[in-house]
């Protein structure tokens, strides 16, 4: 703690400090094994060494929660080769981050919070998300701000991708530097992007582009996949179900 006079009564009084969360040890993290068929394909293309990976298909199948595992998984091991996590996202429901109040650290922050929560279960503590990114495991940023960046020695976890225009996608795509893997994370039927409007989901035209490429590997989730509960569950095949049913 810092002391400071107080001029008008001059009492000394104690000012905190603000602490720093403890560094991350590799050994916190928790073991967890894949649940699904699908999520047992993904462990094995990670192990595999596959350095362009899509995930996408059915909310609550774990996508993100497994890939940003192996990640972090990766850097923390002493004998690899990769540094940090990137994470990517678009801050689409307001993409100039202009209509919430704060800064762009505080409007940003709003878009880490499944980080924060999903390094909580990894860990076992609050901190953990804060505790990597204070020690250079883990940057967050939006596709705002990464023109001209480039990312060596990094996974690169790019979350919520049915929200990139096709721009965005293929310039993240242009900044993987040396050393790096790229993951996707998605489910086309949550967009956030207007259907009738010039910003449409870049998707479909990178995912056919990214099937002739060798180092590709696309693993679909369906409700299947679904872990996250019977609820979740139970509602998306009533969706899928009613879909089929009105489309006919």
């Amino acid at each position: 703690m810092s002391k400071k006079r107080n001029e008008s009564t001059d009492v000394i009084f104690s000012e905190p400090i603000e602490k720093k969360p403890p560094r991350i040890k590799a050994t916190e993290l928790k073991k967890f094994e894949p649940l699904t068929a699908n999520q047992s394909k993904f462990f094995e293309a990670y192990r595999g060494g596959d350095y362009f990976t899509m995930l996408c298909g059915s909310a609550g199948t774990g996508k993100t929660f497994i890939a940003l595992y192996k990640a972090i998984e990766e850097v923390l091991d002493r004998s690899s080769s990769f540094h940090r996590v990137v994470i990517v996202r678009s801050a689409v429901q307001s993409r100039d981050l202009g209509f919430t109040p704060g800064s762009v650290e505080e409007k940003m922050s709003l878009y880490e919070q499944p980080y924060m929560q999903i390094c909580h279960t990894l860990f076992g503590r609050r901190d953990a998300y804060d505790a990597l990114k204070e020690c250079n495991r883990i940057e967050f940023i939006s596709t705002s701000f990464i023109r001209g960046m480039s990312f060596d020695d990094a996974v690169i976890l790019v979350d919520e991708c049915q929200n990139l225009t096709w721009e965005e996608l293929s310039t993240i795509m242009t900044r993987v530097g040396y050393r790096s893997k790229i993951i996707f994370c998605g489910d086309y039927k949550q967009t956030d992007l207007y259907r009738n409007s010039k910003d449409k989901s870049g998707m479909k035209k990178f995912h056919e582009i990214a099937k002739m490429m060798n180092a590709f590997t696309n693993i679909e989730f369906t409700t299947e996949d679904i872990v996250r509960s019977s609820l979740v569950k139970d509602f998306l095949i009533a969706v899928e179900k009613y879909e089929k049913e009105t489309s006919v």
